[in-house]
This record gives structure tokens, sequence and C-alpha cells, in this order.
């Protein structure tokens, strides 16, 4: 039996890679036997790079950056043998950088993303694969395009500080120094939200409050935001406001796709097709996927309701293992043919997420012995 092991991260517990290796260590116990594929996966956020590092290899660089507060910090990317650069925003401009008391995106800069992709430019990259989600800003970009070279100025032609708020004093862009290798380079963007830059949907109004904006800071960062997408036009750049996934990470999406002339793709597709997941599907007699939380957004670009809709392709059964099932219709359950959440008791949330790896063995092993009985009991049914 050909089992294909393809979970997401268990977020704030278990990493894609450990989960793979919990539901392999379970379903051993009853299988040993058996054909194990381990292909950890994601949809673009936290994680991806370490994903792709182990499906395609590639090494990873260090460089010293700046953090959403500008302090210095150290932060990493993967770089592929087909120079291609693997850059997760998170690294530089993650909300996980700061205390709760630190998230002010009115301040808080996406400079040090720029800064990667700099130094991934810089070793010759011919491609870019950047992943959007867990940031703490809400600057459009203006700290990365900066440490790329551009620069923003007010009336007074001072340059501007940092921070989402500086946005609304912009009167002038000058492109003279942008980094060359941009344009001659390929940007492709994974993201999994499919908000606008602006507007109740846009970027300060769905993400603000969660990286520390008031609802009057919000009101002032949807207007800064708004204000830097005339200016932009006002100087030839296309807009692209309006575009889903524009107000991703900040309205990092947006930068990138006016400045970079970067695509957005599906976080999710963009890895699937990277590590060949459609291949490795159809060559599976089953398929076990889960992620932390199985709900109406699993079905939404997520990981597990991504490997579903393509198992369904090639008729390979679908087992999904999770953290906690929520809000699930009909029809979306029905995308597998089993659920099955993990936890093994009523707990607190920190000791939740300290036995996950083992309440997903234990819920994989439990599985595993279900099909084992099923094999038993066909001859009587």
């Amino acid at each position: 039996m050909k089992i294909l092991i393809a979970p997401d991260s268990f977020k704030e517990s278990v990493e894609a890679l450990d989960v793979c290796h919990a539901i392999q260590s379970g379903f051993s116990q009853v299988f040993p036997d058996a054909d194990y594929k381990l292909l950890p996966m994601a949809d673009g956020g936290e994680g991806t790079s370490a994903v792709l590092s182990y499906v395609l290899g590639g090494r990873w660089k260090e460089v010293r950056v700046h953090d959403p507060l500008m302090r210095p910090i150290n932060a990493k990317y993967l770089l592929l043998p087909d120079a291609t650069a693997v850059i997760e925003v998170a690294q530089a401009c993650g909300l996980h950088l700061l205390t709760v008391a630190e998230r002010n995106p009115v301040i808080a800069s996406s400079y040090g993303v720029g800064e990667l992709i700099a130094d991934a430019l810089n070793e010759g990259v011919k491609r870019i694969i950047i992943g959007l989600g867990g940031s703490a800003t809400n600057d459009a970009g203006l700290g990365m395009l900066t440490a790329l070279g551009m620069t923003f100025h007010d009336s007074n032609d001072n340059i501007l500080a940092q921070g989402g708020g500086a946005l609304a004093n912009l009167q002038r862009l000058d492109a003279t120094s942008f980094h060359a290798s941009v344009l001659n380079t390929v940007f492709e963007v994974a993201c999994d939200v499919t908000n606008p830059l602006c507007g109740e949907l846009g970027a300060s109004a769905i993400f603000g409050p969660q990286k520390g904006a008031s609802p009057q800071q919000v009101h002032e960062l949807d207007k800064s935001l708004t204000h830097f997408v005339n200016v932009c036009e006002h100087h030839g750049y296309q807009g692209h406001q309006e575009v889903a996934g524009a107000g991703a990470a900040g309205g990092l999406g947006y930068a990138l796709m006016s400045f970079c002339q970067a695509e957005l793709k599906s976080g999710f597709d963009t890895v699937a097709k990277v590590a060949n997941l459609s291949k490795h599907i159809a060559e599976a007699d089953l398929v076990i996927t889960g992620e932390g939380k199985l709900d109406a957004q699993s079905a939404m670009g997520k990981v597990a309701g991504g490997i579903s809709q393509i198992a369904k392709l090639s008729h390979t059964p679908v087992i999904a293992i999770c953290g906690s099932v929520d809000g699930l219709k009909s029809a979306q359950t029905s995308q597998f043919d089993v659920i099955v959440p993990s936890i093994q008791k009523l707990d607190s949330l920190d000791n939740v997420f300290k036995n996950a790896y083992n309440n997903i063995e234990i819920t994989a092993t439990n599985i595993a012995a279900a099909i084992k009985l099923g094999q038993r009991l066909k001859q009587y049914l």
C-alpha cells in the first residue's frame, strides 16, 4: 500500500514535516510494511520555505536585516538550484517578532523584506517566490521599496519616516536608484488571502486590529493607503489596489504588483506545482492530509481542501487529521473520505499545543487500526 502523507503545519504547535513524522509513526504501528511518502505542504505563509527546502533541496542564506521596528535581526531565505529564491516576509517583518505591546502598524516597516530581496538579487537569482503572511506591517511596501533604493518624499522634500502612518505625508517618489535587477527578475507571490488594498475588506480594516491598530488608526491607515495609491498613479504606476490579494501582508501584495510586476497566485497552488503534488497523489493508494483547524476556510485555498480537490480527480481516497473541526457544511466534509480530530481530551490550549505531536500519532494509529479491522471484516460484508 502506497500512502502519501501531505499535511500542513498545525499552527503554533507542530511543523508540517513533524506532522508527517507523527502520522507515519502512528500508521507504521499497524502497517509497518507500507510504502510511505512524506510531502509536507504549505499555502504560502510561514513554513513555505522549509517545505520547499525539504522537497527541492537548496541552501539557506542568513542575512542581517531590520525587523518591523527597524532593529537589527538575523533572517534567512532559501536559494534553490535553479536560480530561484524563496522568501517569507514574516522572516523580516513578522508579527511574531514583536511583543503584543510593541504591535503598531502606524510605525511598523517592511524594510527588512526589501533587504532580503536585495540580497537575493545580488546573488544573481532570476526568480523570487515570496510568501505573504504573518506580517506586522500596513505600509503598502514603503519599507521594502525603500530598502530596494526607491525614495519617498513629503511636501518639504524630506524623506518619509517608516510605517504605514507616514504614507499620509507622501508627495513624491523617486525610482532613480531603484535596484537595477528588479525588472529583470520574475516575482511570484504566494498569497492565501483575497483582500483588496483599501476599503471595508482592505488591509487596514481586516488585518489592522490584529496588528495593534485602534479603530481610529484603522481609519487613518486606510486613508493613507488610498493616498499612496493616488500618488503612485500620478507617477505612472498602474493601480492594482482592487486586485484580490493586493491587501495581503499590509499591502505588500500591491507594492509587489505595482513596482516589481509580480504575479499573485494561490499560495497552495504555487507550492503544489513546485512540489509536483498531483503526480504524487495519482501514484498513491491513500492520501493523508491535515491542518490544525479544519473549517470553512479549508476549502478556500488551504492545504487540506486543495489536496482533496486534486485527489478527487484521480479517485484517490483522502483522510484528514486535524486538531479540531469547526463549522464545516456537509458539502465541505464530503470532500474527504474521513475527517478525524486529533485532540484526545478536554484541556487547556497550552496543553493541547504541547501534546499535539502525540495526539496526531495516536489518532493516526487509531485510523490505521480501523482500516485493518475493515480489511478483516470485509469477508463478512
